[in-house]
């Protein structure tokens, strides 16, 4: 066992981090890799033991990691958001909320045979559902919208509010309460902590943005400033009312969130950074707590509580809470098939858990293996079913293959249109109206608005769409349009047009991380490509077969092509990248343009006025 604590603090974000790549690499959600490496360095070999390890502060270092974790959960919230979907969000954090306890009590009573204090606990510990868990599966299945936001929300707002009513469920079990002494405390205990939460969320968040909005905190200090007033109003809103520090971090990070007069992506990418090592080493901590004596007692009764709670618990709490919504029943389903519990409710149980124990109240010990079984298997079985059921739902697709063009201008929309002849989804997006009206009019999908604008990629639907492809006049916008989207498709599926040469050898040297993937040609540039089609340059769709293949269409039209686009039969597209060489083959479709009769692709082209894009 490792007794240095420098070696086991070591070893923890050591084995986090790898447990993190593996969960990447296999793509699984991390929390069943975290959990289970945990098991394996705990219980089943021995070779960490948390408790001996920190001791006395193993449950703070817990507790603020939570609150860190749910603020930077509010800073991905757009209030815009709550448009279509703010009513069924409301619903599910209360009446869903409410539900679902007193459903999941009543079954932890009568198939677990628990004791009504201690279902009561449960019930209210499941409550919650792990955002940690729920977003990054949403940016893998990519459901439409509306589905995206509700789970968004909920999976957020549901933590401060599961976690207040557990805490209230525990101190009425150790007061001894009757059950309307117990209802009454609740009642009061989740008043004080709405309020509590709110206004030391609202005094958190104004701590931030009255120095970040008079320039009063240099940019290298910002993070560390925003981790310390994160961590102050936390410890002062559970000082003054216990778990209250949960619902303070998330409204700070819904109000920052959603200002428009002071930039955050600083706080936004720090937090996100710092949250992953926290998840990492949290559960880490909390599977490597676990003994294998604590699974001993779960046998069938276990298995037949977790189908309960799928099949017929979360239904009834989405049901109840969707009713006469704007939600169709296909997004109502999968609503119903995603509650997946993570980081809060591990941490709740463990925590409540040992302290019942230490007061001798039965049964106790049972608490955190249920809810770390329930977490496991829920996590499993919502993550590997949520895509399939997307698909069959038709609200996603399995590894979309459509392309965000940005820039609506005239050939781009012949781009588009070749695209999605071929099968392809697109949709367009630009801030020019006139090209907006002109792609509306030629039946393709189009968004007015900037893309880096913050609120467009919230009201994009990107159903079916797997990357971005920039091309509009500005060198600079397509750069910044492909760091803006790398975090929702990934650096491998954003795409520009090469810019035009910085320097005189012609090269451009932007970093790799500055820019996305150049397309085409590293000298196809949105001056080249303009000047081509102003000399009659066209689209051309050709078929490739066994008769004519990729080597014969580079020989009939030799310098005169530009392929751009391989389809498969498949669906599935390849883009011409300088970076990677396709090789087509009989039976895919290739999308390129072909130079008109008088123009030459390899002619230097003369740079045209800017035209908005």
């Amino acid at each position: 066992m490792i007794e240095n604590p420098l070696i086991g603090l070591a070893s923890i974000l050591i084995v986090g981090t790898l447990a993190q790549w593996f969960a990447w690499r296999l793509r699984i959600p991390s929390i069943l890799i975290l959990l289970l490496t945990g098991f394996l360095i705990g219980p089943l070999t021995g070779i960490l033991n948390p408790d001996s390890l920190l001791g006395d502060l193993l449950f703070p270092i817990v507790s603020l990691s939570v609150g860190i974790i749910l603020f930077e959960g509010g800073l991905s919230l757009n209030l815009g958001e709550l448009r279509e979907v703010g009513t069924v969000v409301r619903r599910l954090i209360s009446i869903g909320a409410l539900v679902t306890w007193v459903l999941s009590s009543l079954a932890a009573y009568l198939l677990l045979d628990l004791s009504v204090s201690i279902a009561a606990l449960l019930g209210a510990i499941l409550t919650v559902t792990g955002p940690t868990v729920v977003i990054p599966l949403l940016r893998h299945v990519r459901p439409t919208a509306r589905v995206s936001s509700a789970l968004k929300w909920e999976g957020i707002l549901i933590d401060p509010v599961g976690a207040t009513l557990a805490v209230l469920v525990f101190e009425a079990i150790l007061a001894g309460q009757t059950v309307e002494a117990s209802s009454m405390t609740i009642l009061v205990g989740i008043l004080k902590t709405a309020f509590v939460g709110t206004l030391l969320g609202i005094i958190g968040a104004a701590l931030l943005y009255v120095p970040l909005r008079r320039y009063w905190i240099p940019d290298t200090l910002q993070n560390p400033v925003s981790l310390m007033v994160v961590v102050a109003a936390f410890v002062a809103a559970n000082t003054l009312q216990e778990e209250a520090g949960l619902l303070t971090t998330t409204v700070m990070g819904i109000l920052l969130a959603n200002q428009r007069n002071i930039n955050i992506r600083n706080i936004v990418k720090f937090k996100e950074d710092l949250v992953m090592l926290l998840l990492s080493s949290v559960f880490i901590l909390l599977g490597a707590r676990l003994q294998l004596s604590d699974f001993s007692q779960l046998g069938l009764d276990s298995v037949l509580f977790i189908v309960v709670l799928i099949v017929l618990i979360r239904p009834a709490a989405v049901l109840v809470s969707t009713l006469r919504s704007e939600l169709n029943w296909r997004e109502r389903a999968f609503v119903a098939a995603m509650a997946p519990r993570g980081i809060v409710a591990a941490a709740v149980s463990t925590v409540f858990a040992l302290e019942l124990v230490e007061h001798g109240v039965p049964q106790a010990e049972l608490l955190a293996p249920i809810t770390f079984f329930v977490i496991i298997t829920t996590v499993a079985i919502y993550s590997l079913g949520a895509t399939s059921l997307a698909n069959r739902l038709g609200i996603s697709q399995d590894d979309p293959q459509g392309i965000l063009i940005v820039g609506a201008h005239t050939w781009a929309r012949q781009i588009a249109e070749a695209l999605q002849s071929a099968g392809c989804r697109v949709r367009i997006v630009d801030s020019n109206w006139t090209n907006i009206q002109e792609a509306r009019m030629q039946g393709l999908p189009v968004h007015y608005g900037s893309i880096l604008a913050e609120d467009t990629v919230d009201e994009l639907d990107l159903n079916g769409i797997g990357r971005i492809l920039a091309m509009t006049s500005n060198d600079e916008v397509n750069a910044l349009a492909d760091i803006h989207l790398a975090e929702l498709f990934g650096s491998a599926e954003t795409y520009q047009l090469s810019p035009r040469s910085t320097n005189n050898s012609g090269r451009n040297d932007l970093s790799l991380e500055l820019h996305g993937r150049y397309v085409f040609g590293r000298d196809i540039t949105f001056t080249r490509l303009n000047q081509l089609f102003a000399d009659g340059a066209e689209i051309r769709t050709t078929n490739l077969t066994e008769k004519f293949r990729f080597t014969d269409f580079r020989a009939q039209y030799n310098d005169h092509a530009i392929p751009m686009f391989l389809v498969g039969k498949d669906g599935h597209v390849d883009i011409f990248t300088t970076d990677k060489k396709l090789e087509p083959v009989a039976g895919q479709t290739v999308i390129s343009i072909i130079a008109g009769a008088s123009a030459d692709p390899t002619k230097e082209p003369v740079e045209p006025a800017e035209i908005k894009a």
